[in-house]
Formats: C-alpha cells, structure tokens, sequence
C-alpha cells in the first residue's frame, strides 16, 4: 500500500490551524488524514488489539504513574516508526512541527505519539495535557481513525474554556481523518463515554526543559 506526501496540511489549512491555535487555543479539522493512511493506521490498532497487546493506560509520570479506570480507560500503543503507516503519520507531524516553529517560536524539539483505544464504555475525566511550569508538552494532536463514526456512539472529545473550566467550548466527535491540535496547558478536556470501541492516534510536540542536569524529556 502506498500513501501521499508526508504533509497532510494544505497551506491555507495550515494557516487556519496556526490562526486558530493563537485565537482560541484548538483546532479541529475535518478530513486532514488521508484515508489511506487513516485505514492502515485503523487496522493496525485494532490488530494489536486483537492479539490484547495494548497496554492500559495510566495518570501522571514516573512515581506518580497510577492506572485508575474511573479517570481513564484507555490502552495505548507507542508509535515507533515500525510499520510504513506509523511512518507516514510520523513524517507528517514532523513537518507539522516545523511549520508550527517557523509561525509561532515555539521551540518545539520532539513529537511523541501512541495509539490509543477505547473499549465500549470507556472515558478519560477532564484534564490538562501538561502543567503550568512544566510545559515540555507544548501542542497536543490527535488524529482519529476509526470508519463510519455514528453521532450515537459518543465518545466525543470535550474541549473547555481555560478561564471557566466548566463551560464548554467545544463538542468534537472522533469522525475518520479528523486532526485536533490544542495548547496543551491551556485547554482542559475531556473524553465522553464510548458506546463502541474508538481509535486515535495521541500526540504531544514537546519543548526541551532540561534544567540542573535532570532531562526533560525523560529518555
């Protein structure tokens, strides 16, 4: 199987997305992933998923790492360009990275990325991809893949508003193809319950914050 060009963002696309990031925070488009691409990615979630080699998904980092299925039920695969789909997906955030660094100065030194799936039923409570202070997650994507989203499946992704947290300023559902980019200490959000099993693909441009000889990003 073949796939396009690494960059799945036309230039007005990217424009919208880059305005949209310094306006209100997020972004949502709309059939951003290539089909191709968003079907081998699919297959490729769903037949780890199969074989019940995903791994459940937890909170927080290093000791503080905990796996509480009432605040988070997904399970994760990490991205490790080991097929030609992952590739592909990887090239194209890389691109993106380059292109977010040239409009906005963010510095932005790394991507990183996994799959995730949520089985029927599952959610993730409202939270903040990174804390203020500790910004290494600079940008949030992700990138949906699962065919022929019905509006009664729910697992919508609930975006908030940084100055009111309990008022909601966007309702997106997790449609094949579609891209979200948000700040990730910005923007509270939240995954609604699934009523069938829902595929993405998470990801965070992070900023390089070593300081005092500790690394950050931890390798």
């Amino acid at each position: 199987m073949t796939f396009p060009a690494p960059c799945p963002l036309p230039a007005q696309r990217l424009d919208e997305m880059i305005d949209a990031l310094v306006e209100q925070g997020f972004y949502e488009g709309k059939a951003l992933i290539d089909p191709g691409l968003c079907q081998a990615l699919y297959r490729e979630v769903e037949d780890r998923a199969q074989q019940d080699v995903l791994t459940r998904a937890g909170i927080g980092r290093g000791r503080d790492f905990d796996q509480r299925l009432d605040i988070r039920g997904d399970a994760i695969h990490w991205l490790d360009r080991e097929s030609l789909a992952q590739r592909r997906y990887l090239d194209a955030m890389a691109e993106l990275q380059q292109a977010l660094n040239a409009a906005l100065f963010l510095g932005l030194f790394e991507y990183e990325a996994h799959f995730a799936r949520y089985p029927e039923g599952a959610f993730y409570r409202r939270h903040l991809d990174s804390f203020r202070g500790r910004a290494n997650r600079v940008v949030s994507t992700v990138g949906y893949l699962t065919p022929d989203w019905s509006p009664r499946a729910g697992g919508e992704m609930v975006i908030f508003d940084e100055q009111a947290p309990d008022r909601e300023v966007a309702r997106i559902a997790p449609e094949a193809g579609t891209l979200v980019c948000f700040m990730s200490e910005q923007i509270p959000h939240e995954v609604l319950p699934t009523h069938r099993p829902r595929a993405s693909i998470a990801g965070w441009f992070r900023r390089n914050a070593s300081l005092g000889g500790i690394v950050d990003p931890p390798r």
